[in-house]
């Protein structure tokens, strides 16, 4: 897909976290066909040197930067983002899209090491880059920091008490960043794309909890549309929604997107 949403990152450096596979690993291609540079951050440091050898063979040396960095480890989310800016001389957008499911069960027989490595990755990990990017972004003038938000950020789902806390949490940090850092001319919002055809979907899917394990797979929208969306939201069209989040289920917004007619 192709369209006017290239236009806004052309040239510029984008950092993506949680780049290994997913909404992430087609934010990286689309953010590159785009003309950007890019840095592919996340664990699987197999799977980001071959997404980064991939987007460089497609789309010229030096596009892709892979760094291997865990969001729940205190510290490698801000590393890689300073070694984004030592690599590429700047950051101009960053897309936190790191995130886990979580303790897919109730409550009172969830583990509560699972769940505080939910909200390390899903929260801290968020909370550290934006700190991370607004340090860069601030000396140059201003940048585009999203978040990768969910509707379980708004209601309570059965089993799923870890990763809505932790969205919740996020999305309210989102608001917050924005209300803080929009004078220093960085733009915040977050991206809520629904539920996405990706590795996490098959984990929902397996655990049988709740009512999103009970849609068919056809019932998921590809993680092009949600790159596409991410896309879309570095340009001034998306500013009605900074300190909020953009969702990919209203279909007025898929429309200026360009995803539907």
């Amino acid at each position: 897909m192709t369209g006017s949403n290239a236009t806004n990152v052309a040239g510029k450096t984008v950092a993506i976290t949680g780049a290994s596979r997913g909404i992430g690993a087609a934010a990286a291609k689309r953010f590159a066909e785009a003309g950007a540079r890019v840095a592919l951050i996340a664990r699987s440091r197999d799977a980001i040197d071959a997404l980064a050898d991939e987007i460089n063979a497609s789309q010229g040396a030096n596009r892709a930067l892979a760094i291997a960095a865990d969001a729940a480890a205190p510290g490698e989310i801000a590393a890689a983002i300073a070694r984004t800016v030592t690599h590429f001389g700047r950051l101009d957008v960053l897309v936190g899209n790191a995130g886990v499911i979580g303790p897919m069960n109730r409550i009172d027989l969830s583990d509560a090491d699972a769940f505080r490595e939910t909200i390390a990755i899903n929260l801290t990990g968020v909370f550290e880059g934006i700190q991370a990017a607004a340090a860069a972004m601030i000396p140059q003038g201003g940048g585009t920091i999203i978040t990768v938000s969910s509707g379980a950020a708004q209601r309570p789902l059965e089993g799923w008490a870890g990763y809505c806390s932790s969205k919740a949490g996020a999305y309210m940090l989102t608001r917050s960043a924005d209300l803080e850092l929009r004078e220093k001319g960085i733009r915040v919002l977050g991206l809520s794309p629904g539920t996405v055809a990706t590795d996490m979907q098959r984990v929902i899917k397996e655990s049988g909890v709740g009512p999103i394990a009970q849609l068919d797979w056809s019932a998921h929208i590809p993680p092009e549309w949600p790159a596409e969306a991410l896309l879309w939201m570095c340009g001034e069209e998306a500013d009605p929604w900074l300190g909020d989040d953009v969702s990919l289920r209203d279909d007025d917004i898929k429309r200026k997107i360009g995803l539907i007619l």
